[in-house]
């Protein structure tokens, strides 16, 4: 569920970033709170869906007897690969659920970046381009971290690869990103930079 909605979190971000770069006189319009709510809404629905229709589908799985899960939760693919009944199914829905939630909001963030790409790009002053990479650096940096080890949990599930290896990646998707999150916007922000520095 978590792990859902920080991909819709960090959409939402990118396309928050989008607006306050490409339309900055238009933002308070844009990202109205009517909008916000919206969008929260529908991450959540979506992401409970989800959740809700894969956990019925590990229920009806059944599991050997003495099997000890390698990681630091019960991961949804480690659950289905120590299955003693057929995972078909399951695997069917998780590479969807994995096509259909990450593809679009994947495609949502790369069209924001290549949209402030642009945006920099055509700006004139040094200093407005600074301000601009600035801001959305960091928010890359986590965008690439939890896209490229959360994508590479779930889709390499069928391919043999070690437990320690996917064990890292899941820490990384699911303690270390939502750990920066916080970070992106609050360090931006010069009240606490202050406090931080009291």
């Amino acid at each position: 569920l978590f792990a859902g909605l920080d991909f819709f979190l960090l959409t939402v971000m990118a396309y928050d970033r989008f607006v306050a770069i490409c339309h900055p006189l238009h933002y308070m319009v844009t990202m109205n709170p009517w909008l916000c709510g919206l969008m929260v809404l529908v991450s959540w629905i979506m992401n409970i869906l989800n959740s809700f229709s894969e956990s019925l589908l590990v229920l009806r799985l059944s599991f050997c007897r003495e099997v000890e899960i390698p990681h630091f939760f019960c991961e949804l693919n480690q659950m289905i690969q120590f299955a003693c009944s057929n995972t078909f199914l399951n695997n069917i829905v998780v590479y969807f659920a994995a096509v259909l939630l990450g593809g679009p909001t994947l495609a949502g963030v790369l069209y924001s970046y290549s949209r402030i790409g642009s945006s920099i790009c055509g700006m004139s002053s040094a200093q407005g381009k600074y301000k601009a990479f600035s801001t959305c650096a960091s928010h890359l940096s986590v965008v690439s971290l939890f896209y490229c080890t959360s994508l590479g949990v779930y889709l390499s599930s069928a391919v043999t690869q070690s437990s320690h290896a996917s064990a890292v990646a899941s820490v990384m998707y699911t303690v270390v990103t939502p750990m920066l999150n916080p970070f992106i916007y609050s360090l931006r922000n010069k009240d606490i930079k202050r406090a931080l520095m009291r």
